[in-house]
């Protein structure tokens, strides 16, 4: 939607639906936290049934699942809660498109409710305290979430010709890496990531059958070494976390772990030249000044840049379905 269309719909009563739509987000995101619909699922609780089972006020328990009706996500008999159909799909624990990475999306609302405080400093706020197991196993789980999908469609824009050797750069829970894996069986697949995050890998590589086609790499891919023999490395959703210069040095070292024809592909946001479309990535450049250093969204041109300097040719953006791109290079 470009700027006219939205001066045409804004006016009091849009604007304060705008400025309070975060209550309905809140709403969701407690009862998620709280577990709700998974204690719910199949079963006709009341309110004071429920309050016992997640150990909550009766009370303030009632209020919460009487707004989660007016959102559709709960019903309402003599008294008694359940689910509705897509609550039941959705959002209880165990199913098979249970939306586990709701949970990351809690814990956000930490961090964007200091945008007031980096928009003065110009990076994170100081965090209170440090993220935990809890706060890892949720940011991966939504990442795996999202990823799956999306590495189906993004395997079908990449030639995979002659690539047997695959470097998943800081590659999560290796989701793009194991579908590439299992669409290619000749390839072998390294992720690299941080020692933490490599466990969990290990764990989504298993559920797959492909632990002998995967090694690891623990490291910090902005300082340690990414080992060499690469046909290609793959770097999703990591640039924007970085600087430019960082992402500059990060391009640099791997083109030097790539073989001589092999390729580098980004999939990330892509920006235009005035940094307001795609929406997605303009509203994730805050995302990343909220919650790290100097993470950011780029543009082409300055994506470009980091693979000219390298000593990359043969560069060229590939459009996903998803408002997001892929930029790919060859040495």
């Amino acid at each position: 939607m470009n700027s006219e269309n939205i001066k045409g719909i804004l006016n009091p009563v849009s604007i304060r639906e705008m400025a309070t739509s975060f209550q309905q987000s809140r709403i969701l995101l407690t009862a998620f936290e709280l577990d709700i619909f998974t204690h719910l699922d199949g079963r006709l609780l009341t309110a004071s049934a429920l309050a016992e089972k997640i150990y909550a006020d009766e009370r303030a328990l009632d209020r919460l699942l009487n707004a989660l009706i007016t959102l559709g996500l709960v019903r309402k008999t003599h008294n008694k809660f359940f689910n509705t159909e897509e609550s039941s799909r959705y959002l209880v624990k165990g199913k098979p498109e249970y939306m586990a990475g709701l949970m990351h999306t809690n814990h956000l609302w930490d961090t964007w409710s200091n945008l007031t405080v980096s928009v003065r400093a110009g990076t994170e706020a100081p965090k209170k305290e440090r993220r935990g197991n809890n706060w890892l196993e949720a940011f991966i789980g939504a990442m795996h979430y999202r990823a799956m999908p999306q590495a189906k469609i993004v395997s079908f824009l990449i030639d995979f010709q002659n690539v047997n050797s695959l470097l998943d750069l800081g590659g999560g829970s290796g989701a793009f890496a194991i579908t590439f894996a299992k669409n290619n069986p000749s390839i072998a697949a390294t992720v690299f990531d941080l020692p933490d995050v490599i466990e969990l890998t290990k764990i989504y590589v298993a559920e797959e059958n492909l632990q002998d086609r995967f090694n690891y790499i623990k490291g910090d891919y902005l300082v340690d070494n990414y080992g060499s023999g690469y046909d290609m490395i793959f770097a999703s959703a990591i640039v924007h976390i970085n600087s430019l210069d960082e992402n500059n040095n990060l391009v640099k070292k791997c083109y030097n772990s790539l073989n001589s024809g092999g390729k580098l592909v980004i999939f990330d946001y892509v920006m235009n030249e005035d940094r307001t479309e795609p929406k997605p990535g303009a509203v994730f450049a805050l995302n990343m000044l909220v919650g790290t250093k100097c993470g950011d969204t780029y543009t082409e041109n300055e994506m470009k840049a980091w693979f000219n300097n390298a000593g990359f040719s043969d560069i060229e953006r590939k459009d996903t379905s998803f408002g997001t791109s892929l930029i790919i290079a060859k040495k």
